[in-house]
């Protein structure tokens, strides 16, 4: 008799169609890996995937191939060590559209409709009060985690919004990575939605932000540097007050433009 475990349903197709099932299935939680860690090499994929270091190059160059992924040279920040730096697989735009079910032209279309009809302000404002709504969930997050863990409660909620964002220690301070943004193509054209979203995440945070990359302005990831918080920082601040404000004028200083 043989075990549950054992049972299998027919195959329907061919031996080559059942391998290249496979292969696309595998082809694919490559790329989703590099969409949710961000540019990643080799040996990161390897390691992620429980795969040989030959078989995600295998799985690579395909996805090169198909546009999917593109090879960057690893940005080294600090002193660089001996040797060469480790080549990283990135998403391209091709690759990132595979993933985005979007309605980018409809949205870029509207805003456009609003900058001509209305002017930049009213584009800022709803990239304000856009970013708002959406965190309203994140600022319950943060309230609820102690002082040494919000900006990991940050991340956690923008994960659950597609977002695939990490916290990591930075020097006297902290990175929020955000290896996905359902919006890129459209803060390309509207740079209006970066700029409210550091706002926003300075305000929930009680202090300043340092907006280092985004994804709209061709980097690998968008990179917010948080500087070490005070536990006795008021991250509750209301985005109508003026202290709110304040902070906000301040998060986006010398950040890359987006």
């Amino acid at each position: 008799m043989k075990n549950v475990g054992e049972a299998r349903v027919a195959p329907t197709g061919s031996p080559q169609e059942e391998l290249a099932t496979g292969e696309r299935s595998t082809r694919n939680r490559v790329a989703r890996s590099i969409l949710d860690h961000g540019p990643s090499t080799v040996a990161d994929l390897a390691g992620r995937l429980g795969l040989t270091q030959a078989a995600v190059r295998r799985h690579l160059d395909a996805l090169v191939a198909d546009d999917v992924v593109e090879a960057r040279e690893q940005r080294v920040y600090g002193a660089r060590t001996r040797g060469r730096p480790a080549k990283v697989f990135a998403l391209t735009d091709c690759g990132r559209d595979a993933f985005d079910q979007s309605y980018d032209k409809l949205a870029a279309d509207a805003l456009r409709f609003i900058q001509e009809r209305f002017g930049g302000d009213e584009v800022v404002a709803f990239a304000r009060a856009r970013i708002a709504e959406q965190a309203t969930g994140y600022r319950e997050a943060i309230e609820a985690a102690a002082p040494d863990q919000r900006t990991q409660a940050l991340a956690k909620a923008l994960s659950a919004d597609g977002y695939a964002a990490t916290a990591r220690s930075a020097p006297v301070g902290e990175q929020l990575c955000q290896h996905h943004c359902p919006v890129a193509h459209v803060a390309e054209k509207f740079p209006q939605l970066c700029e409210a979203e550091t706002e926003i995440f300075s305000q929930l945070l009680g202090t300043h932000v340092q907006r280092l990359a985004t994804i709209a302005h061709g980097d690998g990831v968008c990179t917010t540097y948080i500087p070490k918080i005070s536990p006795t920082a008021d991250h509750t601040a209301d985005p109508s007050t003026d202290h709110a404000t304040d902070i906000a004028s301040a998060s986006t200083a010398g950040r890359n433009p987006a």
